[in-house]
């Protein structure tokens, strides 16, 4: 399957009947969230839809660019869905954000990282203080990208990991698809970690399990599409002699800077809000 996209969902469309044995796909909806489950099983399913075993959650949304209202279903639903994927004795957490903040569509990582309640440093008496029963232990960072650093995000991670030693790692990053209707409207969450890059031809060394350690949630929203995607819609396939050469091509709303502001803040209340839930949403806005 050659596609550039970091979207599982996608991926799953383009199956036949017979390549869909080995996964399993559950729908639902909340108010203004509609959440596809893509739980791969086996060797086979994870061969055919070229993903890791696991689960993928899609939760599509009004678009970012549209809509500016947080406190409504797709909270709730990006808040059920991380606590679906974080282990359940999952007590001290790293979240990460991902990707070249000087670069508006990768710059949801970091946006988003900068929101994140970090406690770590919050001791004894003051959590008292605050009112809060069981607060976990939550640290946050931005790891760049390696033309900025000289450091694989993958080795920036796995230094702090092995530092601080957190039960579970929360990965944030801007992804790519393969269809317009996608951008700026479309969360993915998976349990598999992620390949910095894949989306667009560019990868990296992997985060996850394997290479940390311990469990890695990712989680991010598409911000780019694949050049050729666009040029086949407007041509079309059985017409495409053209001399547009879409191959190193990815095409990004204009609207991209409130989608990448609105987007990150979203996440980075659902992410707060699993984490901390004896806290309610006004706190968190408030504190930001």
């Amino acid at each position: 399957m050659n596609c550039r996209t970091d979207i599982a969902l996608e991926r799953q469309e383009m199956l036949e009947e017979s390549e869909q044995k080995g996964i399993k796909v559950k729908r639902w909806e909340k108010e203004k969230a509609k959440v596809i489950e893509i739980e791969v099983l086996n060797d086979f399913g994870a061969k055919n839809i070229n993903k890791p075993i696991g689960k993928y959650i899609t939760v599509e949304v009004p678009e970012f660019s549209h809509e500016s209202e947080l406190l409504d279903g797709r909270l709730t639903a990006l808040t059920e869905s991380i606590k679906n994927l974080i282990p359940c004795n999952a007590e001290k957490m790293l979240v990460v954000g991902l990707g070249n903040e000087n670069i508006t569509p990768d710059a949801l990582g970091p946006l988003c990282a900068r929101q994140i309640f970090s406690t770590r440093h919050i001791k004894g008496e003051i959590i008292k203080d605050l009112g809060i029963k069981n607060m976990k232990s939550v640290a946050a960072v931005s790891t760049g990208v390696l033309g900025q650093t000289g450091i694989e995000s993958a080795e920036y991670i796995k230094g702090i990991v092995d530092l601080i030693n957190p039960d579970a790692v929360i990965v944030v990053d801007a992804l790519a698809s393969r269809r317009l209707a996608r951008l700026g409207k479309t969360v993915q969450l998976t349990d598999t970690g992620i390949t910095p890059g894949s989306g667009v031809g560019n990868y990296r060394k992997s985060i996850d399990e394997s290479t940390l350690g311990i469990p890695v949630i990712s989680m991010g929203v598409p911000t780019v599409v694949d050049g050729n995607t666009i040029v086949n819609d407007l041509i079309g396939n059985e017409n495409n002699n053209h001399n547009i050469d879409a191959d190193n091509m990815m095409v990004t709303p204009r609207e991209i800077d409130t989608i990448i502001t609105r987007a990150a803040r979203l996440l980075s209340l659902s992410i707060n809000c699993a984490l901390q839930p004896d806290m309610k949403p006004d706190m968190f806005l408030a504190l930001s």
